[in-house]
């Protein structure tokens, strides 16, 4: 029984972790300017850094950052009913107005002890996967940065 509870804490401190990680990307990246990035740096790459930054080391290197998406929408017009359009590839896709979406797509989590449920069956040692995102308009700005390449 503590196995599994060590288990599901560890779980759960993870998927808090990168969730949280992805929202303060969201707050931070549709607020940016260009001056606020630096000379040579772009919006996707910015907001990916950030995500890495504060995920505790879950996403670190280029093995986390391949798991770390980016992409940017035009909303449909009020009240129609048509889904949003994605402007990722195009250089005006971080236009204020626009929405941006940072997700972390199936994150492989390995397991903190094996899972035993009964003695007749090897233990279960398979990753928990899971999938985190937030998004949000981007605000106006008079100095937008550049796109970047996305997602």
């Amino acid at each position: 029984m503590l196995f599994v509870l060590l288990d599901f804490a560890w779980i759960v401190f993870a998927q808090a972790t990168i969730v949280r990680a992805v929202r303060v990307a969201v707050r931070t990246g549709i607020t940016l300017t260009a001056s606020q990035i630096g000379t040579g740096a772009c919006l996707t790459d910015t907001v990916k850094g950030i995500v890495q930054q504060d995920g505790l080391g879950f996403l670190t290197g280029t093995a986390g950052l391949a798991y770390i998406k980016v992409n940017y929408f035009l909303p449909p017009a009020p009240g129609a009913t048509t889904a949003a359009t994605n402007v990722s590839t195009l250089s005006s896709g971080n236009a204020p107005g626009n929405i941006m979406q940072i997700s972390v797509v199936n994150y492989s989590l390995p397991v903190f002890l094996p899972r035993i449920f009964n003695w007749k069956q090897a233990p279960d040692s398979s990753a928990f996967v899971f999938t985190a995102s937030a998004a949000d308009l981007i605000e106006p700005s008079s100095s937008p940065p550049c796109i970047g390449t996305a997602p």
